[in-house]
C-alpha cells in the first residue's frame, strides 16, 4: 500500500489592492497551488493618479474589480491593523484573522498633512485618497468659480491638481515650498510655469505656509491671502500598519527590506509600492515603480515556495507625466536612475501620452490577470551597493 503526500496549497494575503497590490495578487496565479486573499478597505480598484480629475469633476477614479483580477482571488473588503507574525494571521478591522504562509505588504502611501501647522489637518483637505478626492469634489461644487483656491505643494501632484482647476477658468494659487515641479528638468519647470502663468495660476515660490484657516493662508514672512478652499498636496506618508506590527521601519514607516524586497525581520512578509524600503534606499513613490515592484514581490513568495533563491530589484525609470489639464502636459525624460535629462514632450502630445499611461496602468493588471507573468518593464536602474558580507536582511548603512 502505498501512501501519497497530500500537498497544501500556500496561503498568500495581499494587503494593499493598489497598482502593486493588485498586479502582484494576479502575478501569484503563475502558480497553480496558491492560494490569494487579496485585501483592500474599498470595494473598487483606485486610479490615484486620475484623483486631480475626480476632484475637479473632470473624470472619474475608480474601476470595478470584477475586471481586474483572476477569477480565483479572492478579495476582502476591510483594513488589516496587525500582522501577527508569530501566528502567521493577519487580524482586520473587522475582528476576522487571515492565515498565511506570506505576505505581500503593498498599502500605499496616504496624505501627510502636517499637525505642526496650525489649522491645516482642520481647516486643508488633502487629495492622496479616493473619499478625501470626493470631498474635494462637493466642496468644489458649492463654491463659485471666481472663489479663491489654494493648493499647498508643487510636486507633480499639486501641479496636475491647480491646472486641473484653472483650466476651468478658477482662480488658483499654487504654493511652492521651494521651487516649482522640482522633479522636473529645469526646462521642463519653465514650460509647466508658462502654462500655469496663461492660465492665470498665480504661484509663489519659496513660501512657506504657517498657518491655515478656514478662509485664509498665512505665511511665514506674515501674508495673509484669502482662501475659500485650501487643498493639501505637499508630502506623503505611509500607513503605520508595519510599525503597529513590531516590524522595522524607516522614518517615514516603510517596511525595511532587503533587495529581494522581503523584511528584514521575517522571510514571510514581502513588500511592495510606495511602503517599500529596500535597502532603507525606497524608489520614487509612483504607479511606474509600483506596478514592477508588485511583480518583483510575487515572484519573491513565489520562489520563497519553490525553495529557490528570489532575484534582487532589477529596474529602471524613464521619466514622468504630468497632465496639464486636458488638452496638455509635460512627459519629462530621465536616466534609468530617475535623474532628469533636459530634453520633454509638451504641449498636446504630451497629453496624449499621460492619458495613454493612465490607461497603461490599467490595462497591466488585466494582461497580468489574463497571462500571469506577460507584463514586462525597463530593467537595468542601478541601486545601492550591498556589502558582500552583509547577511540576508540587513539593510545598509
Amino acid at each position: 500500500m502505498s501512501t501519497h503526500e497530500v500537498h497544501t496549497p500556500s496561503k498568500v494575503v495581499v494587503i494593499g489592492g493598489g497598482y502593486a497590490g493588485a498586479l502582484a495578487a494576479n502575478h501569484l496565479r503563475m502558480r497553480a497551488d496558491v492560494d490569494i486573499t487579496l485585501v483592500n478597505p474599498r470595494p473598487d480598484f483606485v486610479e490615484r493618479i486620475r484623483l486631480h480629475q475626480l476632484a475637479a469633476g473632470t473624470g472619474e477614479a475608480t474601476v470595478d474589480y470584477g475586471t481586474l483580477l483572476g477569477e480565483d482571488i479572492q478579495l476582502v473588503v476591510d483594513s488589516a491593523t496587525r500582522i501577527d507574525t508569530a501566528a502567521r494571521t493577519v487580524r482586520l478591522a473587522s475582528g476576522r484573522a487571515l492565515v498565511y504562509d506570506y505576505v505581500i505588504y503593498a498599502v500605499g502611501s496616504i496624505a501627510a498633512i502636517p499637525s505642526s501647522i496650525p489649522g491645516a489637518a482642520e481647516f486643508a483637505l488633502p487629495i492622496a485618497e479616493l473619499e478625501s478626492a470626493q470631498r474635494l469634489r462637493a466642496r468644489l461644487a458649492e463654491l463659485p468659480f471666481d472663489a479663491p483656491v489654494t493648493v499647498v505643494g508643487a510636486g507633480l501632484t499639486g501641479v496636475e491638481t491647480a491646472a486641473e482647476l484653472a483650466e476651468q477658468g478658477r482662480a488658483v494659487t499654487l504654493v511652492c515650498g521651494r521651487t516649482l515641479a522640482p522633479s522636473l528638468s529645469a526646462p521642463g519647470r519653465r514650460s509647466v510655469a508658462r502654462w500655469l502663468s496663461r492660465h492665470g495660476v498665480v504661484v509663489l515660490e519659496a513660501a512657506v505656509v504657517s498657518e491655515v484657516r478656514p478662509d485664509a493662508v498665512v505665511f511665514a514672512d506674515g501674508g495673509v491671502r484669502a482662501s475659500a478652499l485650501t487643498i493639501w498636496t505637499a508630502g506623503f506618508g505611509v500607513p503605520d500598519l508595519a510599525a503597529a506590527s513590531g516590524l522595522r521601519t524607516d522614518a517615514l514607516g516603510r517596511l525595511l527590506t532587503d533587495e529581494t524586497l522581503t523584511s528584514v525581520d521575517d522571510d514571510r512578509i514581502v513588500a511592495a509600492g510606495d511602503a517599500a524600503a529596500p535597502s532603507g534606499q525606497p524608489l520614487r513613490m509612483s504607479s511606474q515603480a509600483a506596478q514592477p515592484l508588485g511583480a518583483q514581490a510575487a515572484d519573491t513568495v513565489l520562489s520563497r515556495i519553490a525553495g529557490t533563491e528570489p532575484a534582487v530589484i532589477d529596474q529602471a525609470f524613464t521619466g514622468s507625466c504630468v497632465s496639464l489639464g486636458r488638452r496638455a502636459g509635460i512627459r519629462q525624460l530621465a536616466r534609468k536612475d530617475d535623474t532628469t535629462v533636459n530634453l520633454y514632450i509638451a504641449g498636446r502630445m504630451a497629453a496624449v501620452i499621460k492619458e495613454a499611461t493612465c490607461k497603461l496602468g490599467v490595462s497591466r493588471i488585466r494582461r497580468e490577470a489574463r497571462k500571469p507573468g506577460s507584463g514586462f518593464w525597463p530593467k537595468g536602474g542601478p541601486r545601492p551597493e550591498q556589502p558582500a558580507s552583509a547577511p540576508r536582511g540587513v539593510a545598509s548603512p
